[in-house]
């Protein structure tokens, strides 16, 4: 089996992490976020991934090459020379996705968090004899959203209602499909959108059917969203009784600690907390739904919560970084400083206190 991920342009939601690596090497849960998602097609037997992208394809194979031999499994790149939204990119990689075999190929939005439960959805496209199926997940707005109205008992989607005014449906498209090739027939090579172009096409003639996505589902394209879907992760670990999290007295909640970090004395770590490799925290430091990337110094008796701490950055002694404070790669908040939602490029000295939301150049 094959597997496109819609890896796209610039990631600017999530600037300034995406101004030093592309989004989706941006590290979720000590981990780059599309690694999840390869990990988890592999698990299910699919043998190629292409990564559909329009910006620093040759950043993304480098450091993919040392995971295609660790895992065994092929990625190449489909490279866009324009945008070409969400449906084009398939026209544009149509011989690399079909081979002789007729077997369907999965297409993946790489800002997805999720169980991925791709085997169960292999079983419901066979199940069902239609020509598309999609994964949806249930939420709370849904005026926020595209809402797919679906048939409960088959799954088999009637029509796509975008940012409903009135209720029509809970049921959100989580950007995870798996189609057979002959959907690639309906697509021209132009920027088009599967969601609102080719889908409904094939809802129309009755052969699109979704799935209800069981488990958490995040779409972590911006900080805020990137905080609650690392809460959802660590949440589903703690359901499977993961050894990957972390135990002890100074833990509170569910934390994952690699272990090449250092933590020092009398720290309080904890709840939903990421520690990346090579990290040292040293003694009294209070972390709390953060993610500290790899490298990074945290110093004594500092606070850091509802943050994300690039790459071999430092917090100093007694500082607070706090309110969806981004710190770029390579920051350093000198000591007793406070940020109050601060969002600092890379390379930056921080020695004067951030006292509301704003962009440090």
């Amino acid at each position: 089996m094959k597997a496109l991920i819609l890896v796209g342009g610039f990631g600017t939601r999530l600037r300034p992490l995406t101004l030093s690596v592309p989004k989706p090497l941006v590290d979720f849960a000590n981990k780059p976020m599309i690694l999840h998602q390869i990990e988890a097609l592999k698990a299910v037997g699919v043998t190629e991934v292409v990564l559909a992208i329009n910006y620093q394809p040759e950043v993304m194979l480098n450091f993919l090459k040392e995971f295609e031999t660790k895992l065994g499994i092929k990625i190449t790149c489909s490279q866009e020379t324009e945008p070409l939204g969400t449906a084009g990119p398939l026209a544009l990689a149509r011989d690399k996705l079909v081979d002789d075999t007729g077997e369907p190929f999965f297409v993946l939005n790489s800002d997805v968090i999720s169980e991925y439960p791709f085997k169960e959805m292999i079983e419901f496209h066979k199940s069902h004899g239609g020509e598309a199926s999609l994964m949806v997940t249930k939420v709370d707005e849904p005026s926020k959203y595209g809402v797919v109205v679906m048939e409960e008992s088959t799954g088999q989607v009637e029509r796509f209602v975008e940012k409903p005014k009135l209720f029509v449906g809970n049921k959100i498209n989580a950007g995870i499909y798996l189609l057979d090739p002959c959907v690639l027939e309906r697509i021209q090579l132009r920027p088009t959108s599967i969601e609102k172009e080719v889908f409904p096409n094939i809802a129309a003639e009755k052969k699109l059917y979704a799935m209800v996505l069981p488990g958490f589902w995040m779409d972590v394209g911006q900080p805020r969203d990137y905080i609650t879907g690392l809460r959802l992760y660590l949440d589903s670990l703690k359901k499977r009784s993961s050894p990957k999290l972390a135990l002890g007295s100074h833990i509170v909640g569910n934390v994952i600690v690699d272990e090449t970090a250092k933590i020092g004395e009398g720290c309080l770590i904890g709840p939903d907390v990421a520690i990346g490799p090579g990290c040292v925290i040293e003694s009294g430091v209070r972390l709390s739904r953060c993610t500290v990337m790899r490298g990074v110094r945290v110093k004594k008796h500092a606070c850091v919560s509802g943050s994300i701490i690039g790459w071999h950055s430092t917090v100093g002694q007694w500082a607070r970084v706090e309110n969806m404070t981004i710190l770029g790669e390579d920051v350093h908040v000198c000591d007793e400083i406070y940020s109050n939602g601060g969002l600092v490029l890379p390379h930056k000295e921080i020695k004067s206190s951030i006292l509301k939301p704003e962009i440090v150049m």
